[in-house]
């Protein structure tokens, strides 16, 4: 074995019918082995968990929010400027 592979250690496990049959369905679909899925699926699980962990609370993303949401105050009376220039510059056709 290349020494960049991860080194494979043989487990079992007791899996129901209905997961062993997606399982199956999964390996054929993608022409993997079943060993192959299940890494697969572990490594999804594992970075969505992760990224789950990195989400902020209700609570933290409302704060965040009411305190700016990462708005300075120049940035924020800028964009105001700015969207308050563009309504003024669309007129309809009869005010030409």
């Amino acid at each position: 074995m290349s020494s960049h592979y991860p080194r494979l250690v043989r487990t079992s496990m007791s899996l129901d019918t209905v997961t062993l049959g997606l399982l199956d369905e999964l390996a054929k679909r993608w022409s993997t082995s079943k060993a192959e899925v299940m890494r697969r699926a572990v490594r999804r699980l594992k970075e969505e968990a992760d990224r789950e962990d990195q989400r902020p609370s209700p609570l933290a993303a409302l704060d965040w929010l009411q305190d700016g949401g990462g708005l300075k105050v120049a940035e924020g009376e800028a964009f105001k400027s700015a969207i308050r220039e563009e309504r003024e510059a669309k007129r309809y056709w009869w005010e030409a």
